[in-house]
């Protein structure tokens, strides 16, 4: 018997599981796994050590809020606050951001690119597709007459992936067009854009700034946007952060960059917004080439008044408002884009039900021109059509008066300035027997039907006169069978 007492095959599998661990280094199990605290629950020692390390987190930060506060009542500075207040702060950015696009090269590159192809596109929208605009002084006042150091911020729905530059360019004038510092900064997703050194060059040419989805508000491309609006230029951004998912019907919520654009800046920008709608036949979605022929619809609205939010905006309000100040900038916007894209769905449909009535006028006036090409008489109502029917006045005039007989109806001849001609009788038979939009179709079959008539008399008349000389020659050649000799 083995040593303490215990039984020989519990000493030989100790031996084989000590063998084993060092075979494949497993540890030897930690037995102290029960942890019971002041309250009588069990846990596990993982457990414990894991909660004394979050309640210790939670203490560091309760200390630093306070230190946090304290500090800035003595010294009236911002700090950036941690993550319990809501992560939202003022973030300061300068008029000059770390970044290649304000190089000379591409200072240079953009004094080329940008007048050309804000040009071509011009011409595009105008001359090869037709754009509506409504308010566009209000965009040129904004951006040629206000203050120096003012910065100018616009906002649109996002329809189609050529809305920038198509319809930028075709709500400003061709001389604008030419200088290429007064225009505007854009944003672009990296993923879309800056995908390889040669695209990279391109869109940072024309003034497009690189963002990074999901990065935040307060990413390096956010910052260069406020950076180039606290040098009062001009940036346009689309709220809704992507293209519409249902052809430009609808206008998704706002999202919180533009809010940050609008209550961070130094000065508080001239917010112009203007919703657009045709943009989606123009560049459907999966197609690479733009097309023409198409119409364009753009409504530019009133700047958008922030003069409320600015007493909230100072350096002296807790970081916890700062989310709050976001919002209502967003939610403001977000508002008056819908309210724009109710007026622009208005003008569209009014537009294109005059183009309906148009179509409908064009089509009596052809059906009018074939209506005196069609053998009534085939169709059987060559009676009705006659030159002895009254006119439609005449008619109206005789509903008033009781129905006279028949007879007496029949044996008096109508006087000659009652007649008309025979087409406008032809005319007013069908505007009151049959709808306007049927007479196209029925001329046209009536054009076809007696073509047929035509061509089968004429077969019939072929036809008959070889019969007629066949027993002309019978006839000739021998005694006819109906005769009495």
């Amino acid at each position: 018997m083995a040593a303490g007492g215990g039984a020989p095959w519990a000493e030989g599998a100790r031996v084989v599981g000590t063998q084993i661990r060092n075979r494949f280094r497993v540890a030897p199990v930690d037995r102290r796994w029960l942890w019971r605290g002041a309250d009588g629950r069990v846990a596990t020692e993982a457990v414990r050590r894991w909660s004394d390390r979050v309640r210790d987190l939670l203490q560091r930060d309760r200390a630093t809020d306070q230190s946090s506060a304290s500090t800035e009542t003595s010294n009236g500075a911002a700090a950036k606050p941690s993550y319990s207040a809501l992560r939202f702060y003022r973030k300061k950015v300068g008029k000059e951001v770390d970044g290649i696009e304000g190089s000379v090269i591409f200072r240079s590159l953009q004094a080329l690119a940008v007048p050309l192809i804000g040009n071509a596109c011009y011409v595009f929208m105008h001359g090869l597709n037709s754009v509506q605009i409504y308010g566009a002084e209000k965009l040129h006042q904004a951006l040629q007459e206000r203050p120096k150091g003012k910065p100018l911020l616009t906002v649109s729905n996002h329809v189609a992936a050529m809305d920038d530059p198509f319809v930028i360019a075709s709500l400003l004038p061709p001389s604008v067009l030419l200088e290429a510092q007064k225009l505007r900064w854009t944003l672009c997703a990296t993923d879309r854009c800056f995908t390889n050194p040669v695209l990279s060059t391109f869109f940072r040419s024309v003034k497009v700034l690189p963002v990074s989805r999901g990065d935040g508000i307060y990413q390096k491309g956010m910052d260069m946007a406020l950076s180039k609006l606290n040098s009062g230029g001009w940036v346009h951004i689309f709220p809704e952060g992507s293209r519409s998912r249902d052809g430009g019907k609808t206008i998704a919520p706002a999202k919180r960059g533009v809010g940050r654009l609008v209550m961070d800046a130094d000065s508080l920008p001239v917010v112009i917004p203007f919703v657009h709608t045709g943009m989606q036949d123009i560049m459907p979605v999966g197609k690479r080439l733009p097309r023409a022929g198409k119409k364009v619809i753009v409504v530019v609205g009133d700047p958008i008044n922030f003069d409320d939010l600015i007493i909230d905006n100072s350096d002296d309000t807790e970081h916890i408002s700062r989310g709050i100040l976001y919002d209502k900038a967003t939610q403001r916007i977000g508002q008056r884009l819908q309210e724009l894209k109710v007026e622009v769905d208005r003008l569209a449909e009014e537009q294109q039900s005059e183009l309906q009535n148009h179509h409908m006028h064009n089509v009596n006036d052809d059906g009018y021109l074939l209506w005196q090409q069609v053998d009534w008489e085939g169709f059987g109502i060559g009676s009705s059509m006659s030159p002895s029917e009254p006119s439609v006045v005449q008619v109206q005039s005789k509903e008033a008066e009781p129905e006279p007989h028949l007879e007496s109806e029949q044996s008096v001849s109508p006087a000659p300035s009652a007649a008309i001609s025979y087409d406008v009788a032809i005319s007013h038979w069908f505007k009151r027997h049959v709808d306007p939009s049927e007479l196209m179709g029925f001329a046209v079959r009536g054009l076809i039907k007696n073509g047929k008539f035509l061509e089968e008399g004429y077969r019939e008349l072929r036809e008959s006169a070889t019969m007629n000389s066949w027993w002309w020659s019978q006839a000739n050649n021998g005694v006819p069978r109906w005769s009495t000799a």
